[in-house]
C-alpha cells in the first residue's frame, strides 16, 4: 500500500510540474492541466444558455447599457495590446461579449474568453465610468489570468488523481461539460464561482492595471471599495464571500497604486 501510495505522489508531482502555467499580468503559478480553448468552448455555451434563459433580463438600448460596453470595450482593448506587448497575444482567445442584466444584486462576472455580465444592482455602486471599470476590470481579470482554468484543473486532479496523467486531452467532452456545470453552475449561478483569497488579491491588481491603461484613474477604485463597504448591511453579497475584508482590500490597494500609475493613460 505504502509503494502504491508513493508511486501514485510521484505521478501526481510529474502532473503537476508538467501542467504548471504562468498568469499573464501578476506572472504567478498555476495549475493547468486542461486546454483554455475547451473551457472557453463551454463557458461561451454556458453564456449563450444564460442569455436565452434570461432574455427579459438583458437591458439594451439604454444609457446604462451603453456605458457597460463602453467601459468593458475600453478595458477589453488594453487588455489585447497588454498581451501584445508581452508577446503572449496568441496565447488567448477572448470573443467579448458585455451585457448588462436587471437584477438588483450588486454583482459583476466575466467567464473565460471575455463573457461579462453585469448586474444593474451594482452600477449606484459604481457611480460612474471609473468606478464601473474598478468592477469589470477586476472581473475581466480573472479571467486573463485564467483563475477558472487553475481551479478547473484542481478540481480534475482532486477527482481523477493519477488517471489525469496523459489522459486530460482524451477525457470525453460530457465529463469536461458534467465538471464545467459543477464549477460554474447554470441560470443564476453562473457567475457564482468563487475564487481563494490570493486569486482575489491577484486580480485586484491586474484589475488596476487594465483600468489604468484603459484611461480610468487607478485612484477611483478605493472610492468604489470604500462604497461598497458602506452599502453592505447585515450580510455581505454572495459574491464577496471570499474577498478580502475592506480594510485589507483597500489597504492593498493604496499600496498597489504607486506602481501602477505608470500604467495609466489619461
Amino acid at each position: 500500500m505504502k509503494r502504491i501510495f508513493k508511486y501514485t505522489a510521484m505521478l501526481m508531482l510529474g502532473a503537476t510540474i508538467a501542467g504548471c502555467a504562468t498568469s499573464a499580468i501578476t506572472g504567478r503559478k498555476y495549475l493547468k492541466l486542461v486546454d483554455s480553448q475547451q473551457i472557453n468552448d463551454q463557458a461561451a455555451l454556458a453564456y449563450k444558455d444564460f442569455l436565452s434563459k434570461n432574455n427579459s433580463k438583458v437591458i439594451t438600448g439604454t444609457a446604462a447599457a451603453t456605458q457597460v460596453k463602453r467601459v468593458g470595450s475600453n478595458i477589453a482593448i488594453a487588455a489585447n495590446q497588454y498581451l501584445k506587448q508581452l508577446g503572449i497575444a496568441d496565447k488567448f482567445s477572448f470573443n467579448w461579449e458585455f451585457n448588462l442584466i436587471e437584477s438588483p444584486d450588486v454583482n459583476a462576472w466575466c467567464m473565460p474568453g471575455g463573457k461579462v455580465a453585469v448586474y444593474s444592482g451594482i452600477l449606484p455602486v459604481a457611480k460612474n465610468d471609473a468606478g464601473l471599470a474598478t468592477v469589470m476590470g477586476h472581473e475581466i481579470a480573472h479571467a486573463i489570468e485564467e483563475h477558472s482554468v487553475s481551479q478547473y484543473s484542481n478540481a480534475m486532479a482532486a477527482q481523477y488523481g493519477a488517471q489525469i496523467l496523459g489522459a486530460a486531452g482524451a477525457m470525453s467532452n460530457s465529463k469536461y461539460i458534467g465538471m464545467f456545470n459543477q464549477l460554474y453552475g447554470i441560470g443564476y449561478q453562473v457567475g457564482s464561482l468563487k475564487f481563494s483569497r490570493n486569486d482575489e488579491l491577484a486580480a485586484d491588481k491586474a484589475g488596476l492595471i487594465l483600468m489604468a491603461m484603459a484611461g480610468y484613474d487607478p485612484n477611483e477604485s478605493i472610492k468604489f471599495w470604500e462604497r461598497m463597504a458602506q452599502g453592505k448591511s447585515g450580510s455581505q453579497p454572495e459574491w464577496l464571500s471570499t474577498h478580502p475584508s475592506d480594510a485589507r482590500r483597500i489597504s492593498q490597494l493604496q499600496a498597489m497604486i504607486p506602481e501602477v500609475m505608470k500604467y495609466y493613460k489619461k
